[in-house]
């Protein structure tokens, strides 16, 4: 028996148990109440007449990623239709898809529900961000003879040596995909030795990613909330690093009189909790999801909402990066990069480990190790304010050189493209 036909099997099996999953993972806040039928194939919104490409990407990172793909595709009026699989990236496309594009969530991956998907929105192309590898849904699109390419792809050690426990699937699923576009070389040879053969390297769409936005409203309201206090944030932070984030606030505040810490947790809904800690550690905190200000005399602002950021990183100079100090692999430092705030990190930075090689050859981020040197680092770049803004210049100049991988990845699609329309003339 093989891998493909047991996996096909089993997710068959569980089929009819998906909706007690969907409604247990909606209680648990990560599904959106009244769209679970998408997840089941079930469309809810009509296909667009003509010739229409299918972008996914697993999450919010993966879906922002996709944006400036959607809006070159757009600009040669072909219909856009992007999936993803969590709450979070459907409230930040609502917000930043352009008009001509579609969401909706992704079916999981069982036979039934992706069959269901495919016969109401017939792709005409399909590409799935970074790495996902769902062998049903692949091997459903190539079965219709889709066109399929994995765009930014890219793929960690521990997914390469994860899907080596099972190489003979991996290889039947990645035989399936037409074209694997690559974030750089390393990315790309990761996807040869699992057995893909067609792989060339395009570039990181994140580069083309334009800032997150803000009011200039919203920003000038916070601004005025905070006043003239000096400013700094940890943005994506994981469990185990707001703990480091509150001592380094405490060393630093006894030498920088109202120094105001905001902390962006990557999953909003851990809010509460980080509040609790820094009140349980003598700190004043607010919540932003509680409609507090950042008013004066508060230590700590969680800035636990979505859809947010670009207010954060426009209002803070100096931004730690999250998921860095934890073995995680760390978190995108490209958008703070973008809008000019400098940088700091901690040493577990594998999976974006080009991209802080770049931003630390320019100068323009420096690695943290712990709480110690995480407010040494905060303390004298608010000591040298010249330094930090010269470290947020560079930052913004290193990104800014680094673009052009939607054009890239256009340039390859181009074949399809002319056929595609072609065939729905």
């Amino acid at each position: 028996m093989s891998a493909m036909f047991f996996y096909r099997m089993t997710t068959q099996l569980l089929s009819p148990f998906a909706s007690a999953f969907l409604s247990w993972r909606e209680r648990s806040g990560k599904e959106e109440a009244g769209r679970l039928e998408e997840r089941v194939g079930i469309a809810s919104r009509p296909r667009p007449k003509g010739g229409l490409v299918w972008l996914h990407g697993a999450s919010l990172g993966e879906c922002i990623s996709l944006l400036p793909l959607v809006d070159r595709l757009i600009q040669r009026d072909m219909d856009v239709l992007v999936t993803s699989g969590t709450v979070s990236s459907a409230r930040v496309l609502a917000a930043r898809l352009s008009s001509g594009a579609i969401h909706q969530y992704a079916p999981l991956d069982a036979p039934k529900f992706v069959n269901r998907f495919l016969d109401h929105w017939a792709p005409d192309i399909a590409l799935f961000a970074e790495s996902e590898l769902w062998p049903n849904t692949i091997a459903e699109v190539h079965a219709r003879k889709i066109p399929l390419f994995l765009v930014n792809a890219r793929i960690s050690r521990k997914s390469v040596e994860r899907w080596r426990r099972a190489p003979v699937l991996c290889k039947r699923v990645l035989e399936m995909v037409d074209l694997v576009l690559a974030q750089d070389s390393e990315n790309a040879a990761r996807f040869l030795s699992l057995g893909a053969t067609r792989v060339r390297v395009a570039g990181n769409l994140k580069f083309d990613v334009a800032p997150p936005p803000v009011s200039s409203a919203r920003l000038a309201e916070f601004n005025g909330a905070v006043g003239a206090r000096p400013l700094w944030a940890a943005v994506s932070t994981h469990p185990g690093e707001e703990e480091i984030v509150l001592a380094a606030h405490q060393e630093v505040a006894q030498r920088i009189s109202g120094l105001l810490t905001v902390i962006v947790p990557r999953h909003p809904e851990r809010g509460e909790t980080i509040a609790d800690l820094a009140q349980s550690q003598g700190l004043r905190a607010g919540l932003r999801s509680a409609g507090d200000e950042p008013r004066r005399g508060m230590d700590i602002y969680v800035a636990d909402t979505i859809g947010e950021l670009g207010l954060f990183l426009r209002a803070a100079s100096l931004v730690f990066m999250g998921k860095s100090l934890v073995a995680e692999g760390g978190q995108n430092p490209i958008e703070p990069a973008k809008l000019g705030c400098a940088i700091l990190y901690g040493p577990h930075i594998e999976n974006f480990s080009d991209v802080y090689s770049e931003l630390s050859q320019a100068r323009a981020a420096a690695r943290v190790n712990d709480a110690e040197s995480l407010a040494r680092a905060v303390h004298f770049l608010f000591s040298e304010p010249s330094r930090m803004r010269k470290m947020g210049r560079a930052g913004a100049d290193a990104v800014g050189k680094l673009g052009g991988a939607s054009q890239s990845i256009v340039t390859a699609l181009e074949p399809y493209i002319a056929q595609m329309t072609l065939e729905r003339q």
